[in-house]
């Protein structure tokens, strides 16, 4: 489970998010979608710990990231849009280092685990060369690797599609249903709209911090008073519609 409480970030007196708020139930992957610099980025870096609300809640399975940090992560899977390997680490090392952050036990299965993981994504007979000779696509599925490898109860997704091949996007699509299978929320933030379309059971949209839209396909297309079947068109009319209201009611002061 994943809830946001009038989740807020100011910096000075710009709202980079505010008032969010919105449940993820175990077993759904959420897509959260924007136009660039709605606050997509923020609030994710909020969730996973690396940046500090300026009021509001996070909690993760019922743990709270500002006091409940350890506990938070311990069942958190992030894969951010921008990931820092060490290429010096081979991508099987890479991996190793990650089940110590995580403190795994061997005996808990996680070398099987990141062999399964390496398998899955096309990297396990790469696992033995240093991370500074993988593609980005080969790094991006390492990281997605990394993520999965404690078994988290949520992940929290930023852009994961970004330098994947075909082959790749598939395999990420079947992970993330497989996922959801059992019984892990997912939060999902991408600009790639037919993606989100496909495997999303509700979407949230945010539009200068601040959610504008939430639900399934069909409660999208009512609220943008909408007959079409895709969702690209449904967002640019809810987007738009409140950029509009923005210019018809100026803030004062």
């Amino acid at each position: 489970m994943i809830e946001l409480d009038h989740l807020t970030k100011k910096f000075g007196t710009f709202y980079a998010v505010r008032d969010l708020s919105l449940r993820v139930p175990p077993g759904e992957i959420f897509g959260f979608l924007g136009p660039n610099g709605a606050g997509k980025t923020t609030t994710i870096r909020m969730m996973a710990g690396l940046m500090k609300p300026s009021s509001g809640l996070i909690l993760l399975d019922g743990k709270d990231v500002a006091r409940q940090p350890e506990q938070a992560k311990a069942i958190l899977g992030y894969i951010p849009d921008r990931p820092y390997l060490y290429e010096k680490l081979t991508g099987g090392e890479f991996l190793e280092f990650i089940a110590g952050l995580h403190r795994l036990d061997p005996k808990d299965g996680w070398k099987r685990r990141s062999e399964e993981l390496l398998e899955f994504f096309d990297l396990l007979s790469w696992r033995h060369e240093l991370i500074e000779s993988y593609s980005h696509g080969m790094r991006q599925r390492l990281i997605i690797s990394a993520a999965l490898l404690h078994r988290p109860k949520v992940l929290v997704i930023d852009e994961p599609m970004v330098g994947l091949d075909p082959r790749g996007v598939n395999l990420v699509k079947s992970l993330l249903r497989d996922r959801v299978g059992s019984g892990v929320s997912i939060f999902l933030s991408t600009h790639t709209l037919a993606m989100a379309e496909e495997v999303c059971q509700r979407i949230g949209i945010i539009h200068e911090g601040q959610l504008i839209s939430l639900g399934t396909m069909e409660e999208l297309r009512e609220q943008a008073r909408s007959r079409d079947e895709r969702l690209e068109p449904i967002f640019l009319k809810l987007t738009e519609a409140d950029r509009t209201a923005d210019l018809k009611n100026p803030p004062t002061g």
